[in-house]
Parts: structure tokens; sequence; C-alpha cells
């Protein structure tokens, strides 16, 4: 004899995930004249002992222009810190996705050194469909810096655990 429960409920899990992957009606994430609010954790030093991530506020300037202040700071011995900026132009702009170029440039202390460092690269930054306000961003790129004490330039591509995590109003 047949049983068809394993079956029916196959089907009705896809038809649920064919739903729920439909993508919205809205042509692209316009985030012009919002601020959104996060953490960025891409600078060198967090990859050091004590690395503390930056807070973030990052602001649409125009549709396609936007700009993120970036601070973090840890008092302990030796202290670590960060103060940045970042410029980003938007390239292309997707559903739920806005993939950009972006450079940025701070001034990073860690490990009892301090430095400059340049970032330069692209990225994108994705909205899970029905919480359109949360930004989870991606990059890939180069980064310049003196942190250690001699000048390193290296490839970076981090996920949106270090590029950011922002909640827009």
């Amino acid at each position: 004899m047949l049983s068809f429960a394993p079956t029916r409920r196959f089907v009705f899990a896809a038809l649920l995930l064919t739903v729920a992957l439909i993508p919205s009606g809205a042509f692209a994430r316009d985030l012009q004249g919002r601020l959104g609010l996060g953490y960025n954790a891409q600078f060198s030093n967090t990859q050091l002992a004590g690395g503390v991530p930056g807070l973030s506020a990052k602001y649409a300037f125009t549709r396609d222009i936007a700009g993120e202040l970036v601070f973090g700071v840890a008092t302990s011995t030796p202290s670590n810190s960060v103060f940045a900026a970042k410029f980003f132009k938007n390239l292309f702009l997707e559903t739920n996705l806005n993939f950009y170029t972006m450079f940025g440039a701070g001034l990073v202390s860690g490990g009892g050194n301090k430095g400059t460092e340049f970032l330069a690269g692209f990225g994108a930054e994705f909205f899970i469909p029905g919480v359109e306000s949360l930004g989870l961003s991606m990059e890939l790129g180069g980064s310049f810096t003196n942190l250690s004490g001699s000048f390193i330039l290296k490839t970076m591509g981090v996920s949106f655990l270090n590029a950011g995590m922002r909640f827009y109003f």
C-alpha cells in the first residue's frame, strides 16, 4: 500500500519555499535621504588582539551616492581604535540589492601602533525581502595600511560579518 503523506509534505514545503523566494514588486532599494546605523569591522585594527569593530552611520545623499562614518575604541592596554570614512557610488540597483564601488580611509591603532588605512573595491548591500530596512554588506577589493610599522598592500574579501550590517531609518 502506498502512502502519499511524505509526498504531500514535500510539495507543500516546495510551494512554501517558492512563494517565499518570489521577489517583491520594488524595482530597486532606493536609500536616498535615509540614515543607516550599524557596524563595520573591515579595517585592520579588528584583526589584532583586542580588536574592536566600529559603529557606523551611513547616509545616502542621492540615489547613487552615500557616505559612512566609522568609529570604534577599546581603552584596554594596548588601546585599539578606528576613525574612518567611506564613500559609496551605486553602479547597479537590483531588487533587494545595491551593487556599488567604494573608497575608504581611516586612522587606526592597535597593538601599540598607529597608522592609516585606505580601502577600495566593490561591494553589494543585500536586503532581505520582508525586512527591507536591514542591509547586509559584502565587499572585495584591496587595502593599503601602515599599522604594523611597514606599508602593507593586501587584497580583501569580507562578508556581512565584517563589511557591516545596518538598520535604515
